[in-house]
């Protein structure tokens, strides 16, 4: 898994972030989403290094390797804001100024508020199976709320983590097949750590506490996406179930917005890597394999 790449921890004051590194060319940065680690993107991240491309995989502050402070009651610690940060950080400690990125899942939602905080540094950015929280709890009906209770379970104050961690292994299931072994195992290892968990957690508390007020703030301010915004999402997944087309929805988000859905569960880069591989790529402009 990850053949030719090297591993570090980035520190970053009051986080340490694990990343994974390697190939040549234009910087590309992969960021996973819940409840996974950046191990994900093993099948994905070999494909764009053939493509031309310099790929980075940090886990996200708290996931996996990364480590980040104690929650604090405003979630400010695990916020988007927060988090983007660090990416910016990673990339600065690697030799990178300037750089490509995708988001999947919560990792999106990381890299929507690194674009909007750091504009100049982003080229262009893939945003995967995800909206702006804003735009989720603005059409919150009565089958989101059944289909995606989790986000409301987790912004629960200490119950959470008393219910996963009694049993991590039955509420956090992987198939090794799906994901592959390597990348099984090291998820499931993480999944197991209390501390982790916990940071997923503050990673949805913050979503619906103080990531929506900086977008709400930035809605108000009219800030927008300034680089070219690829929107990729899962056709087995229920995201265009629940509403209609994502490309209508991100509009209004950027100048420049298009995109497609692929054919995949929610874990694309695990399920569809050859399909999502070919996307990125042809959208950072990777050279024809």
């Amino acid at each position: 898994m990850f053949e030719d790449f090297e591993t570090r921890q980035v520190d970053i004051g009051e986080a340490s972030a694990f990343v994974r590194h390697g190939g040549q060319g234009p910087p590309v940065v992969l960021l996973h989403g819940h409840p996974r680690t950046s191990a994900t993107w093993h099948r994905v991240a070999p494909r764009l290094v053939r493509r031309g491309f310099t790929v980075v995989c940090p886990d996200l502050r708290g996931y996996g390797r990364s480590t980040g402070p104690a929650p604090t009651a405003d979630h400010a610690g695990y916020s988007k804001r927060a988090v983007a940060g660090d990416v910016v950080a990673v990339m600065r400690a690697l030799g990178h100024d300037r750089f490509a990125l995708a988001g999947h899942d919560r990792g999106g939602a990381v890299a929507l508020r690194l674009v909007l905080d750091h504009p100049d540094v982003v080229t262009r950015v893939a945003l995967i199976d995800c909206l702006p929280i804003t735009e989720h709890l603005s059409r919150v009906t009565a089958e989101f709320a059944t289909q995606w209770w989790h986000w409301f379970f987790f912004a629960q104050p200490d119950i959470p983590e008393r219910v996963i961690n009694a049993d991590p292994d039955s509420w956090y299931r992987g198939d090794p097949h799906r994901m592959g072994r390597e990348n099984h195992d090291e998820w499931r290892a993480a999944m197991r750590n209390p501390d982790v968990v916990r940071a997923m957690l503050e990673d949805y508390r913050a979503g619906l506490t103080i990531d929506k007020r900086h977008e709400d703030e930035d809605r108000a301010a009219g800030v927008r996406i300034q680089c070219p915004a690829l929107i990729l999402w899962s056709l087995q997944d229920d995201l265009e179930d629940l509403y209609g087309d994502p490309l209508k929805i991100w509009q209004p988000w950027a100048a420049d917005v298009r995109g497609h859905g692929i054919d995949s569960g929610h874990h694309v880069a695990e399920q569809a890597p050859q399909a999502l591989s070919s996307s990125l790529a042809d959208f950072f402009g990777g050279r024809t394999e």
